[in-house]
């Protein structure tokens, strides 16, 4: 067989991802942005809402107290959200509660100290106090490593591309093993997200994709709809407790419990305690955290068609972040705070990378977390839809990640090597600490030390985490002095800096000329 033309094949690389609506510095119409901003907030309230939902109960509290930490952490996330896209990395990201902060916070409850305690509600504020503290703490990892310029961690293309994968494909276990705890809502609701967004995306009302857009909304809507026609008519009457949690659209308590309006302000659940031990292993979750959003606002610059972040603003973005983690720890939110991957996915599948929307939805976070009622019945929304589009966004972002395999040589043995072992120790090593911490109740790492179980659990429970120490240990050890093209340094070295690419300055340069104050590097 003849070798096809080099025509036929040829794909050249993009620095920008084409066929976004609007990008990072282009709006959409008010009225189109309000309803996208909308939408981006009703994709946030799944994390908002779970994370309070399986962490306060184990803490001894009410749902009353589940509530008022759902409300906070929805406060302080539009908050993290308005300040990471001013001032921060100013890309289209919405920071929102991380799950990386699990273990460390589940070390806290089980402190014989706390745990001890006979009344619950006096251990709940115990917990939350000291939980408040460790995040103070440890607040500071990101602080310093963000404003000290001292985070530029990616060495080449071939070191970040199993990072911003992992950060999609890691997430496997919140997608489809979520979604067939309740199948009659879960796969219905896959099927008509992909459906609009996809299938029908050329629909047009008044020149506007409606069905692509809004996919998200009008398919919650529908598949909302119908989990409350199953609940009503009975039809879990008979059926398993947890099928009833998990189907059921009045098992959440939330409404009831919901006061109408309540400010969140800072110390609210007393003054914070600080113990050493505890504060160490949230370090951990902090690392994690960190290098979970530095793939995240890579993948994010990708969707919003800009060029990749120069060190600089990443490590302002990361610096920032360390603050938005200060103010999870004084409010007291239950968790610190990461880039939520779901809502960057989201810009891929509505392809608005528009910065403005992101700010519009940090703007119903706190309106809705103040109006406590109608917060709680958007967030009585059942998990399993969430979960169903986790599955369509968590793929996309992953697949963003691979897009920059186009940098790279892909024919190198060694390129092969490194983006492969990087790829399968990142999911199996999380994997393993996964299936060991559910069969003996603690991590792999269980020594007299708690603080260094939580260090070492924490770390490799992240597949992100794992692929970068992997990839970028392999990627400057490995045969790195005469594989520079391969790895596609001549690429790189020119969004390394602020100067490197005119481009920059247009979509990371800050507002109001504040870079008079913080001079680019």
């Amino acid at each position: 067989m003849a070798a096809p033309k080099a025509e036929e094949i040829s794909h050249p690389p993009m620095d920008q991802l084409q066929g976004l609506e609007y990008c990072l510095d282009s709006n959409p119409s008010w009225g189109e942005a309000i309803f996208l901003g909308f939408q981006h907030y009703i994709l946030a309230l799944g994390t908002a809402v779970m994370i309070p939902t399986f962490l306060v109960p184990l803490m001894g509290g009410s749902d009353n107290d589940k509530v008022r930490v759902v409300q906070t952490l929805l406060f302080v996330e539009g908050i993290n959200t308005f300040l990471q896209t001013l001032f921060g990395t100013r890309l289209p990201t919405v920071v929102g509660g991380s799950w990386a902060f699990i273990v460390p916070i589940i070390s806290i409850i089980h402190d014989p100290s706390l745990a001890g305690i006979p009344d619950p509600h006096s251990r709940f504020l115990n917990t939350m106090r000291a939980i408040q503290g460790a995040l103070i703490v440890a607040s500071s990892v990101q602080i310093i490593l963000g404003y000290s310029q001292l985070w530029a961690i990616f060495s080449s293309p071939v070191g970040m591309v199993p990072v911003v994968a992992l950060v999609g494909f890691g997430l496997f276990d919140r997608g489809f093993p979520v979604v067939g705890r309740c199948v009659e809502i879960g796969v219905p609701m896959l099927f008509l997200f992909v459906a609009f967004s996809q299938y029908l995306k050329h629909f047009q009302t008044k020149q506007l994709p409606i069905l692509e857009r809004f996919a998200l909304l009008i398919s919650i809507t529908v598949i909302w709809a119908y989990a409350h026609l199953l609940t009503a008519s009975g039809a879990y009457k008979h059926r398993p407790e947890l099928t009833q949690n998990n189907c059921r659209t009045d098992r959440a308590n939330l409404i009831s419990s919901a006061p109408w309006i309540k400010i969140p302000y800072p110390l609210q659940w007393g003054a914070p305690t600080f113990d050493a031990g505890h504060a160490f292993g949230m370090m951990a979750a902090v690392l994690v955290s960190l290098i979970e959003s530095t793939g995240a606002y890579k993948a994010a610059s990708r969707l919003a068609s800009a060029t990749p972040p120069p060190a600089h603003v990443l490590s302002r973005g990361i610096g920032w972040q360390g603050i938005g983690i200060l103010l999870d720890g004084l409010f007291g939110t239950v968790t610190g705070s990461t880039v939520s991957v779901e809502n960057v996915g989201l810009l891929g599948s509505t392809r608005v990378g528009s910065r403005r929307v992101i700010q519009i939805s940090a703007g119903f976070m706190i309106f809705f977390s103040i109006l406590g009622k109608f917060g709680a019945l958007f967030a009585s929304i059942p998990f399993t839809i969430f979960a169903a589009v986790y599955c369509v966004l968590f793929g996309l972002v992953a697949s963003v990640g691979l897009s920059f395999l186009q940098f790279t040589n892909m024919n190198s043995m060694r390129n092969l090597f490194i983006i492969g072992v990087s790829f399968f120790l990142g999911l199996s090593i999380p994997e393993y600490f996964r299936e060991y911490t559910a069969a003996a109740l603690h991590g792999p790492a269980h020594t007299n030390a708690g603080w260094f179980n939580d260090f070492l659990n924490t770390i490799f429970l992240s597949s992100p985490t794992v692929a970068l120490i992997v990839a970028v240990f392999l990627d400057n050890t490995l045969e790195f002095k005469d594989s520079a093209r391969d790895r596609g340094m001549p690429w790189w070295a020119k969004f390394r800096t602020f100067k490197g690419d005119s481009r920059n300055e247009e979509f990371y340069t800050l507002p109001f000329n504040l870079n008079r104050f913080f001079p680019p590097s």
